[in-house]
């Protein structure tokens, strides 16, 4: 598809890789609805981008956002499913010195798997039924994963939501061919976001030297696979890991 053909939503577009997704889509001459939690940072946004507050673990937000998307826009032919975040923690870790047992709270596992996968598989649901409800076609959806879904240490629930994304991007796709939609996946490593600006300097090394290319990646660097992933209607149900060659 051309980009600037697109009628599409970004999720978590905010701030970080979603936001740097819709400034390139906008500038590409896209139409774009952006939805996120926060609602000052969306703001900051161009004009002309359209923005609504959104929580996509929140089944009526979604509903809702995706009719409003519709309609701001004129019908929706794309999305992309970036929201996502993460709570970090080992399942159980015993302390060194007390030998007291530390368990990874169901909280945590709850908040992560309700917006990087029921809150992605909502955004799918809901806009892949307003296309196939709309006749609008072809589609293209682009799910957000990450490298973490071939496991890593201490994020148990992060694993399981992307994994699951990346599995369920096959599945989809299989499901909604019959609709013209392709449903593609994008894996990133560590990437230079608000969230990894987080980290302190020692860890950032020691990720920085697991990494081939020598460095963290950058917002553009994704946002290169996230158009050939929009723009090569031949690249259906796979996910691709775009992380300078890191593996954990």
């Amino acid at each position: 598809m051309k980009l600037d053909s697109l009628k599409i939503i970004v999720t978590g577009g905010a701030s970080g890789m979603g936001a740097h997704f819709a400034k390139r889509l906008h500038e590409a001459g896209a139409k774009v609805a952006v939805g996120d939690v926060n609602e000052a940072l969306m703001s900051e946004l161009p004009a002309g981008i359209a923005r609504r507050k959104l929580d996509v673990s929140r089944e009526d937000d979604v509903v809702s956002f995706v009719d409003w998307a519709n309609k701001e826009l004129g019908g929706l032919n794309g999305l992309i499913n970036n929201a996502g975040i993460i709570r970090d923690g080992l399942l159980v870790k015993q302390d060194r010195e007390t030998k007291a047992i530390k368990k990874f709270s169901t909280e945590d596992w709850n908040a992560v798997l309700g917006i990087n996968l029921t809150g992605a598989t909502l955004m799918v649901r809901e806009v892949v039924a307003k296309m196939v409800e709309t006749g609008s076609k072809p589609g293209v959806i682009v799910n957000m994963s990450s490298i973490s879904r071939h496991g890593n240490r201490g994020q148990s629930n992060y694993v399981a939501a992307k994994a699951a994304l990346a599995a369920n991007t096959l599945t989809w796709a299989r499901e909604f061919a019959n609709y013209g939609i392709r449903v593609t996946g994008i894996a990133p490593g560590m990437i230079e976001t608000p969230m990894t600006r987080g980290m302190n300097q020692k860890a950032r090394d020691a990720v920085v030297a697991q990494i081939p290319v020598g460095r963290i990646g950058d917002p553009e660097d994704i946002w290169v696979a996230v158009k050939f992933a929009l723009e090569c209607d031949y690249f259906n149900s796979r996910t691709i890991d775009v992380d300078g060659g890191l593996s954990f």
